[in-house]
């Protein structure tokens, strides 16, 4: 059963509606056949239409599942969003055009379908030649391979970079972002201040998004750090959990419902990514957005874990 608010969102402006929060694809692959089709299923049933891989998500094998479940549900595929991302090799990171080109080639085939609805580069090349990047999105734009195109943990500088040679729009930034995790955020609060939380990492990045129509993919909505795990019921996050059992009961959703709404009660509509493998999980995670936290709510959670605003 759908939740009752859920809404699609026009991804960077593009045209292409889909759903305010996606599925992570990258823990896919340790599920088996039977589980996986269950999870997809549920996704889909919930009103969820984009799913997010990348060529390096259990070395391929995410894809590969995701395109044996298309094949055995014929139909589905026009009904859904594919994303996927390229660029990161063994040990180092490629964006020459043949990389590229290689890359979502071989993504076709393990999701076994003749395009994807969007190409990230995965992370930035500091050897990526714009050219290069332009000649790769235009050959596969023209043989229908890719309908559209963004990037993913790329600065302001680096976008501007792409946006001066590519022929095609970005339409998408995918960057960590969460409670815990919101750099994006405490620039913008500590602007001209005298403390790290000022350092301008990102060029400004959420502005920027919104004045440019590119939206912002969150990724690690629930997660500390990758050494931490999930800020849910870590004692390390004390403050935050006690918050978030309070809008908990308040709003009668699950603590994890409650930290994603605090990512979509942004203006920005930024777009969490949730990598959960579990049906029921999911579906107490979409229950967010019949929420919208009030304006204090959303101010304690992120003062929560220890920060204080100037």
């Amino acid at each position: 059963m759908k939740p009752d608010n859920i809404k699609p969102i026009n991804l960077g402006n593009s045209g292409l509606l889909v759903s305010p929060i996606a599925l992570g694809c990258m823990r896919l692959s340790a599920l088996d056949e039977k589980d996986f089709s269950e999870l997809i299923k549920k996704a889909i049933d919930l009103g969820i239409n984009l799913f997010d891989h990348a060529d390096i998500y259990g070395r391929g094998v995410s894809e590969e599942k995701f395109g044996n479940f298309l094949k055995k549900n014929k139909g589905i595929r026009n009904k859904i969003i594919i994303q996927t991302k390229c660029g990161i090799g063994k040990g180092y990171y490629d964006l020459s055009a043949e990389h590229i080109i290689n890359s979502l080639e071989k993504s076709l085939v393990r999701l076994k379908t003749d395009y994807v609805d969007i190409l990230l580069l995965h992370r930035p090349d500091a050897l990526f030649q714009p050219e290069a990047i332009r000649a790769a999105f235009n050959k596969l734009y023209r043989d229908g391979k890719v309908r559209y195109f963004g990037v993913s943990n790329m600065n302001v500088p680096q976008i501007e970079l792409l946006k001066k040679h590519l022929e095609q729009r970005l339409i998408v930034n995918q960057l960590q972002f969460s409670i815990v995790h919101a750099p994006i955020i405490d620039e913008i609060f500590n602007f001209n201040m005298a403390n790290d939380l000022a350092v301008n990492r990102s060029g400004g990045m959420l502005d920027y998004a919104r004045l440019n129509n590119i939206t912002i993919q969150a990724w690690s909505v629930l997660q500390a750090s990758w050494k931490e795990g999930t800020f849910i019921e870590n004692p390390k996050y004390q403050k935050l959990n006690d918050e978030l059992t309070l809008l908990s009961r308040k709003y009668m959703v699950s603590k994890a419902a409650i930290a994603v709404n605090w990512i979509l009660r942004h203006p920005a509509k930024i777009e969490p990514i949730v990598g959960t493998t579990s049906p029921i999980h999911l579906a107490e995670i979409i229950a967010a957005v019949n929420i919208e936290l009030e304006r204090q709510e959303w101010y304690n959670l992120y003062l929560s874990v220890g920060k204080t605003l100037p």
